[in-house]
């Protein structure tokens, strides 16, 4: 049950996120990856409400549950392809920006694979859902047996 009612309070900021949302899901990067990615950030930040959120909508995208259950191990699968395996990095380094950081050499590996408008919206779609991730949490989503 979230604290309080934040659509409402919020409006206007809240709807910023929303037109974000609206420009992340028009790019051009696959929405299974743009899934995978929501995943994978959700579970470095421990958002179970985006978990269960984007585990959810991944399945009904056709995701598998073991592309979905082997997520947080990616680098040690063969069954993400080489570009999955770039985004999802780039991913974990923003993600973990203070420790990790995004260096040139990651930069032109992802380049190899995305083009530059497409980098750019992996690094939105990535800083959009640690916002959503961030949000939940401070607002107190939690999710509960159906």
């Amino acid at each position: 049950m979230k604290r309080l009612d934040y659509y409402t309070i919020g409006s206007e900021g809240m709807d910023i996120m929303m037109n974000m949302e609206k420009y992340t899901k028009q790019s051009a990067i696959n929405r299974k990856l743009r899934e995978l990615i929501k995943i994978r950030v959700s579970q470095i930040n421990g958002c179970a409400y985006c978990l269960n959120l984007h585990t959810t909508d991944a399945r009904k995208m056709g995701e598998t549950e073991k592309r979905i259950y082997c997520l947080s191990t990616w680098s040690e699968c063969d069954f993400y392809s080489a570009e999955e395996k770039v985004a999802l990095q780039l991913a974990e380094h923003i993600t973990l920006i203070p420790t990790k950081r995004v260096s040139d050499d990651l930069y032109q590996q992802v380049r190899k694979y995305y083009d530059e408008k497409q980098y750019v919206d992996l690094v939105l779609i990535i800083n959009q859902i640690n916002s959503w991730n961030r949000i939940s949490i401070a607002m107190g989503n939690t999710i509960t047996e159906e």
